[in-house]
């Protein structure tokens, strides 16, 4: 039959009292351990937060590094009629256009046909890209275009199949199907505008007669040959426009090599001339150097609120006392204040507007940085300014660049920094595994121990209880 055990029962002891008070002085440096690993942990997640606003600070630095952030350039027109897109090696500039005429591409169109699965016939369609000559009365090939032959049926084919077939030769020109309260017609239009690009369309009818605009010949176009069933709503054209007065013609409304670096979209003619400038783009410039700012008063105010002396009755700080912490921000106060000689106009930041003020954090001078940019060589010097040879001839944000790289390299502070704290963490976590393998046997022996004296005691008090019992008994017994 099982018996319940319930220690102290036969002492009289509260041993459950006085096991859990033992165990809880063994646990007292196991509650060290983890109150250091949590303090462990915590450093090692600023660390983290620390290496996060470094890059931030480093890839904002590299950016005022780059001849791009500094010769970036904007267009603007004075008319919708021109777009300017400028790129990285556009000069700024001041230009006058005045669009004549824009480049088209050649479309004809069908006769009327009822639906678009009107059957139209059966035979060979060809379609051949090239040019125009004067009055359409002479077609030259197009150089690197080859001639599309187009098999249509038997049985004969409707509008909408011929669209399809069309679509898929490749042949260089776009179809479709325009209906309209009068029927529908077949379209064809070049894929793309300009002269070179016009088409013609020769046809092999079924029915023996490729003019007469009966069955597939309803397609035909060749006004070279006199061939004009499917008539030209518009015929195919070179933009034409004035750049500063000189004449220049394109196949394409986008003109890409007539400014170097500029890219002009015309997008109509002009009864007069279009104002265009490319100049330096100082708001993109000025987002760059805002950027720089903020990723270097995040650092720091993340660095000071790390490594501050708590206040009384606060918890210490993370990085207080923290000597790696404490150095890298000196570092980067000292780099921030540091003169360059890149510069013959600027040789520090606050001359260039960036004060720093007394907390380590930087305050923008809107006049000054204005003016800086307005200087963009001189400005691009003391910020971006790369000498391998003379240090002291390196832009401040290049200072500040190289500097992230060295703290975030694999030897750098934070990745050595957050290694050692790993292994501590380690370390504490194989301690406490001990620790914890210990109490446990410690509980265990304990109980053991108090378990058998519970026992003993049990059997002396069973013993003293008999012993009075039996005087009690001689006692009565001797009076009588």
């Amino acid at each position: 039959m099982a018996t319940i055990s319930s220690p102290g029962v036969g002492s009289g002891l509260d041993v459950n009292s006085i096991i859990t008070q033992l165990v809880a002085v063994e646990r007292i440096p196991l509650t060290k351990l983890e109150t250091e690993a949590k303090a462990l942990e915590t450093k090692l997640s600023t660390y983290g937060k620390v290496k996060s606003a470094i890059a931030t600070l480093r890839d904002a630095a590299s950016a005022l590094t780059r001849a791009e952030t500094w010769s970036k350039t904007t267009g603007t027109s004075s008319s919708a009629a021109v777009t300017v897109t400028t790129g990285p090696t556009t000069k700024p500039g001041n230009y006058s256009v005045q669009v004549n005429q824009l480049a088209a591409a050649q479309s004809n169109a069908t006769g009327v046909f009822a639906t678009a699965d009107t059957v139209v016939g059966e035979g060979t369609l060809t379609i051949e890209l090239g040019t125009w000559g004067t009055g359409q009365s002479s077609f030259t090939p197009k150089v690197g275009a080859t001639a599309v032959s187009i098999t249509v049926g038997p049985p004969a084919e409707s509008l909408a199949q011929l669209r399809d077939k069309i679509n898929a030769s490749g042949a260089g020109v776009i179809a479709s199907v325009l209906t309209d309260a009068s029927g529908a017609r077949l379209v064809l239009r070049s894929s793309s505008p300009g002269a070179s690009s016009a088409f013609r369309v020769t046809v092999g009818d079924a029915d023996g007669n490729n003019s007469d605009g009966v069955g597939l010949s309803a397609l035909a176009f060749d006004p070279s040959a006199g061939i004009l069933t499917m008539a030209q709503a518009l015929a195919a054209s070179n933009a034409s426009a004035t750049l500063n007065n000189l004449p220049i013609t394109s196949e394409s409304n986008t003109l890409t090599d007539v400014l170097d670096g500029i890219s002009l979209t015309l997008n109509q003619a002009t009864a007069g001339p279009v104002l265009l400038s490319a100049a330096l783009d100082t708001p993109a410039l000025r987002k760059a150097v805002d950027a720089f700012v903020t990723a270097y008063n995040d650092l720091n105010k993340l660095m000071a609120d790390q490594t501050k002396l708590a206040s009384a009755g606060q918890n210490s700080t993370s990085l207080h006392g923290d000597s790696a912490a404490v150095a890298i921000r000196s570092q980067m106060r000292q780099l921030l204040g540091s003169t360059s000689a890149a510069s013959t106009t600027f040789t520090r930041l606050s001359e260039a507007g960036l004060d720093m003020q007394r907390d380590g954090s930087i305050v923008l001078n809107e006049t000054k940085i204005t003016s800086a940019l307005a200087n963009p060589l001189e400005a691009r010097k003391l910020f971006g300014n790369v000498d391998t040879l003379v240090s002291a001839n390196n832009g401040v944000a290049t200072l500040i660049r190289n500097m992230a790289d060295s703290l975030l390299g694999t030897s750098g502070t934070i990745v050595t920094r957050s290694e050692g704290l790993r292994k501590r963490i380690d370390m504490n976590q194989d301690r406490q595994e001990n620790l914890t393998n210990r109490i446990a046997q410690v509980e265990k022996r304990l109980r053991a121990q108090y378990t058998a004296l519970d026992r003993q005691m049990a059997q002396l008090n069973s013993l003293s209880g008999y012993i009075s019992q039996q005087l009690t008994v001689f006692n009565n017994s001797g009076s009588n």
